[in-house]
């Protein structure tokens, strides 16, 4: 397989990020920078003193005050270094220029190389533009190598080098001099090769972390839409189911209105049977209509007809769908707890389709995201006044499967039945082992 070669330019364009179109916020000089700054010059004058102590500024010429005005002054940039990274660069590369120049003693002290490493870091790490960047940050270190290779070739580098060994022999596998150029280089090499290296690390963790905080921000509006679209398909959903349960009631009504008309002078026991089916199923139409207009109330769509539409089940077909449940595999039982014969048949067709889809929901979610072996599928009705419920009850045996993780939208379309309808919705782990999710809704009698 032939090795591609990439050229070092290209290299050094994507090291760079040349063409990343992502830009680092710029922030404000804040606080922190001003604090930063003061500690740096503070510390420098408290170096320049002890170094004056020792006796290593004797050959200084410069008054105190211009001393400590170079010291104070290449502090000082550290406040605009994020703000302005690389006009900063620039201040401090001239800086260094003309206190090495005219006070080498001066720029060779500890606090003033910090300062100008930090300079050169922040103009890697901040800076907005990459192509200027790489421009200035490149310029300001072949100058300074530049200007060493001044001293060494034209100034007074290497005399000054000779002065101080005195004639010493030579004690090692270089001589005196190449050693000290090459010394010198080594710790310049490191030394600006460390603040560009660690500025453009810095610069792309800084980007990294703002992808991160733009993919959570997509991820976290994808979800919110994934939720308003499962709320708004479940009102439509739910919206269809009352144009048919409406729709049934007022055909209802109609049929009985027209029978109790026809046998009114000769079979008034038979109209008033009528008119007593007309009452109950205009109370039932009112209050459904009540319940679920509420959850309706800002879709703006027209529900759809479905023609030729299959009978909807209801909590009647519950055994139907633990036994299906139990050939799939999954061992559900089926308890009916009343609290009169026949409560559960008296239960209206749309809480009972809803009762339904929570429990064919529930046992769905058992099979795909737990390791239950078992279930038990419970219907409770208490129809007697004031507390009347319905009540749906499913519980397994398992645990949480890995990676089964579901999208949260069946147990969402769950609390949207349960909320259309005034119901309490429990879903969650039990304390003894298992799931459970339990959806009770209280009986109305009719509509005020």
């Amino acid at each position: 397989m032939p090795v591609i070669r990439v050229p070092l330019q290209r290299r050094a364009a994507d090291f760079f990020a040349i063409d990343d179109p992502w830009q680092r916020p710029r922030p404000d000089v804040s606080r922190g920078d001003v604090v930063l700054a003061l500690t740096a010059a503070v510390l420098g004058l408290l170096s320049l003193e002890l170094v004056r102590s020792v006796g290593v500024l004797d050959e200084v010429s410069a008054p105190w005050w211009a001393q400590a005005l170079a010291t104070t002054s290449g502090a000082a940039l550290l406040v605009g270094r994020r703000r302005w990274p690389l006009t900063v660069a620039s201040l401090a590369a001239l800086h260094m220029f003309v206190v090495g120049v005219t006070m080498p003693p001066i720029m060779g002290q500890f606090t003033l190389q910090v300062v100008y490493f930090v300079a050169i870091f922040a103009a890697v790490a901040w800076s907005r533009d990459r192509s200027l960047m790489v421009l200035v940050v490149g310029g300001i270190v072949l100058g300074m190598f530049l200007w060493i290779a001044w001293q060494f070739l034209l100034g007074s580098g290497v005399q000054d080098f000779l002065d101080e060994r005195d004639g010493t022999h030579r004690t090692g596998l270089v001589a005196p001099v190449p050693a000290a150029v090459a010394l010198t280089v080594l710790i310049n090499a490191i030394y600006f090769g460390g603040a560009v290296v660690g500025g453009q690390l810095a610069w792309r963790a800084a980007r990294q972390r703002a992808q991160l905080e733009d993919q959570a921000e997509t991820i976290r509006e994808q979800s919110d839409s994934l939720r308003r679209r499962a709320v708004t398909d479940e009102r439509l959903r739910i919206a269809r189911e009352l144009h048919d349960v409406v729709g049934h009631h007022v055909s209802v009504i109609g049929i009985q209105a027209a029978a109790a008309r026809r046998v009114m002078d000769r079979d008034p026991e038979a109209a008033s049977r009528a008119l007593g089916d007309i009452e109950r199923s205009s109370r039932e139409a009112v209050a459904q209509m009540r319940s679920l207009l509420g959850t309706l109330r800002d879709l703006d769509d027209e529900p759809g007809d479905r023609d030729g539409r299959a009978p909807e089940p209801g909590v009647g077909d519950l055994a139907t769908l633990a036994a299906e449940r139990t050939a799939s595999g999954l061992a559900t039982a089926y308890d009916v707890v009343e609290s009169s014969p026949g409560a559960a048949q008296r239960i209206p067709g749309p809480l009972g389709l809803s009762l339904y889809r929570v429990a064919q929901e529930a046992l769905a979610n058992t099979t795909r995201h737990s390791t239950a072996r078992t279930a038990r599928v419970v219907l409770r009705v208490e129809d007697r006044l004031p507390n009347a419920y319905a009540e749906v009850e499913v519980l397994d045996d398992g645990r949480p499967r890995g990676a089964t993780s579901g999208s949260g939208l069946g147990h969402l379309g769950m609390r949207e039945r349960a909320a259309s309808m005034s119901g309490d919705v429990e879903i969650g782990p039990r304390p003894t082992g298992g799931y459970r999710v339990r959806v009770r809704v209280p009986l109305g009698t009719d509509g005020d």
